[in-house]
């Protein structure tokens, strides 16, 4: 099954409502509280992934789903993501307890 860009564009709406409307809530917050922009960025970013590959609004799975076999059954595919949303949910306490692991090299760059 083909997936058109429309129904990517569409099923992304989350991510959109969340960067215009949840980060500029947010994200003054908590620059005023003194995390690192860069962090906040990374932390967004690796969150939203995770987002996208759980159930029940995990669009990666859906377009997995539209793309598969009908042999793969949709249990399967939930199965398949549980090693990756465990590694990002690492990365994300990782980056939580040292963010100095996605700060270190912007600030040696752009010093």
């Amino acid at each position: 099954k083909r997936i058109e860009w429309f129904d990517i564009n569409v099923g992304n709406h989350n991510f959109i409502e969340i960067v215009f409307v949840i980060v500029p809530i947010t994200a003054p917050a908590l620059l005023a509280l003194g995390a690192d922009p860069i962090w906040l960025g990374i932390m967004i970013a690796v969150n939203l992934q995770t987002s996208f590959l759980t159930p029940p609004f995990g669009f990666a799975l859906f377009y997995l789903r539209g793309a598969a076999p009908t042999e793969i059954q949709t249990q399967q595919i939930y199965q398949g993501v549980i090693p990756f949303i465990a590694i990002q949910v690492f990365v994300l306490i990782l980056i939580s307890i040292w963010p100095e692991i996605v700060t270190w090299l912007p600030h040696v760059i752009y010093r």
